[in-house]
């Protein structure tokens, strides 16, 4: 049972084979990439032109789900946000027969 935990990172012994990994975010590189996620609808200043049920999205999603801070989000994740938001829009509307209160940015 111990060479299962070793095997799958849930022991305590520092000779791991596959010690968990993490992507370290360079926010002062501004490299390509960079430009490029801003050109397709990401980065930090399209974060600020999200509506008030997209940042609810994203509140949701970091402090609920865990999902860590939601304010320098890819243009994929943006997307997946909008379209939960579109969701949750239609589902009030379906419901209540009321368009959301909060305008679609």
């Amino acid at each position: 049972m111990d060479a299962l935990k070793n095997l799958t990172g849930g022991g305590n012994n520092n000779n791991n084979r596959n010690p968990p990994t993490e992507k370290v975010k360079d926010e002062s590189s501004g490299g390509f990439m960079d430009s490029v996620n801003s050109a397709l609808g990401g980065g930090k200043k399209s974060e600020q032109n999200e509506d008030a049920l997209d940042k609810g999205v994203d509140w949701v999603q970091e402090h609920v789900l865990g999902q860590g801070p939601q304010d320098n989000e890819s243009a994929f994740e943006q997307a997946k946000d909008e379209q939960i938001s579109d969701f949750i829009r239609g589902q009030y509307k379906s419901t209540t027969g009321k368009e959301v209160p909060v305008k679609d940015k």
